[in-house]
């Protein structure tokens, strides 16, 4: 079940190497598509060898697809068909060249129509937003922090049921800021508090923070 505000024209998911997307047989006679695969010898020599590496949908998971408005569908279209005509027609000097810069594009607009759909699931993100924060303010009231140390972002992430790229990606868009940032904003507030608010140490307050060196909540804290 897709939010309201999802379109569902067309839906994309983005596979890294080594993962795995299974369909099951059942809904493979209802599914008109494709699959675009590039091997990365293909890529060698040109920039999208290493800036295909910034794409962070490649690791979101499947019920985090991109889903396409009508006009979005036709432009992704419309590239694929150009692929399917360089590679139809004799090869020449420009092949690779042209080849190689229409995935480019193509990812290019996805990341401007994942931006959008970040923009338009206002309010479950909302809601995300939202969970995120009494999931912080719960770590910081428990004393979890000295127990466990620091949540990580792939533990924010999993608490609440999301990807660790897609939650940073969302709460860029969102907020400015991406997840780590969220969390060291808290610690940053927490040291505030304990600073001004009793009189143990420095590195005792880094201790309660759950920094394992006073050098590293220095350098925080610094920044």
């Amino acid at each position: 079940m897709y939010p309201q505000d999802d379109f569902e024209e067309g839906i994309m998911y983005f596979i890294a190497p080594h993962q795995v997307l299974q369909f099951d047989d059942i809904l493979l006679s209802k599914v008109r598509g494709f699959v675009l695969v590039l091997h990365p010898d293909f890529l060698h020599g040109y920039g999208l060898a290493s800036s295909i590496k910034d794409y962070g949908y490649f690791s979101y998971t499947a019920n985090e697809a991109l889903h396409l408005s009508e006009k979005e569908e036709k432009t992704i279209f419309d590239i694929i068909a150009n692929v399917e005509q360089e590679i139809d027609i004799n090869m020449d000097s420009f092949t690779q060249d042209l080849l190689v810069s229409n995935p480019d594009l193509l990812l290019k607009y996805c990341d401007r129509y994942y931006n959008r759909q970040f923009l338009t699931r206002k309010k479950v993100n909302s809601d995300f937003l939202s969970k995120l924060e009494l999931l912080l303010d719960d770590y910081f009231k428990n004393d979890k922090l000295t127990i466990t140390g620091i949540p990580t972002v792939h533990f924010i992430a999993d608490q609440l049921h999301l990807s660790a790229n897609y939650l940073s990606d969302m709460l860029r868009v969102q907020t400015g800021q991406t997840t780590q940032q969220h969390i060291q904003n808290r610690l940053i507030e927490k040291a505030k508090e304990l600073l001004s608010t009793t009189s143990i140490s420095v590195s005792e307050i880094a201790y309660q923070l759950g920094f394992e060196h006073p050098q590293s909540f220095h350098r925080l804290f610094k920044s």
